[in-house]
């Protein structure tokens, strides 16, 4: 396999399951020093097993949702390696699937707080050490879901994400940092060993995400689902240096869905 990350120190967050597992996997095949942030125990087993494709690689257990929890993970990739060559903005994810007039204001606001604030933090936090370094690329995580259905607070985060990235690049182009972002389209995975929202479905809720489901496939061009592997591609294609002249964008993987 391609050594892309030789002796790269790349950072992962919302690195325990699913997409964020399958990212730092890869980085660790490709020779990538890893720091993998995520609130979940379970990221500890995902470093066992990148460690065992020898990388190096540390854990940092932190609510990303928080300041304090964005520069717990920096400090230690710089505490550990001396460098962040690589951020992948990873953590988010729709809490709960229904029309917007149905959220309460609570639930609005952790939605925004999941799946934009830890990005906003995180990149705030890198910024430091990139620029002192003269170099580093970040990827967000975004998602075609900001022309989705049943789920409008993480759209709007994921929005946000799509304006940050693009803002965040121009500012920055100066300092050798490139900026991009990914916007997944509907993925297979594995169930959540840990839920975003563990309270039981009513059937009415079923059905709305069921909704989202139906919506994400026929807005597809390949009317599917994507794979996780097809996802991690085009995350880490974007963090390689096979993208050195890419930056400010926003890729949509989604099977012709352009979100």
């Amino acid at each position: 396999m391609d050594q892309r990350f030789k002796d790269k120190v790349v950072v992962v967050t919302g690195a325990a399951q699913g997409i964020g597992r399958g990212v730092a996997l890869r980085a660790a095949r490709e020779g990538a020093h890893l720091v993998l942030a995520d609130r979940a125990e379970l990221v500890r087993q995902v470093a066992v097993e990148c460690a065992d494709l020898k990388a190096p690689v540390s854990v940092v257990l932190a609510d990303l949702e928080t300041y304090a929890g964005a520069r717990a993970a920096i400090d230690t990739a710089l505490a550990g390696f001396g460098r962040v060559d690589v951020l992948v903005n990873n953590v988010g994810g729709t809490i709960w699937a229904k029309p917007y007039q149905e959220y309460e204001e609570e639930q609005i606001e952790a939605e925004i707080r999941r799946s934009l604030f830890p990005t906003l933090w995180c990149c705030r936090a890198v910024l430091p050490a990139m620029i002192e370094q003269g170099q580093g690329a970040i990827v967000n995580i975004s998602s075609i879901a900001t022309r989705g259905i049943y789920r409008i607070p993480y759209s709007a985060a994921k929005g946000g994400i799509n304006a940050l990235t693009a803002s965040l690049a121009l500012e920055h182009a100066q300092d050798g940092i490139r900026v991009n972002a990914v916007a997944t389209g509907g993925t297979e995975a594995p169930p959540r060993v840990v839920p975003r929202n563990p309270d039981p479905l009513s059937a009415r809720e079923q059905a709305w995400y069921q909704g989202i489901v139906d919506q994400t496939i026929a807005s597809s061009a390949m009317h599917r689902y994507g794979t996780i592997d097809e996802q991690v591609g085009a995350i880490l294609f974007l963090a390689s240096d096979e993208a050195s002249y890419i930056t400010g964008s926003v890729l949509p993987v989604g099977g012709g869905d352009q979100g």
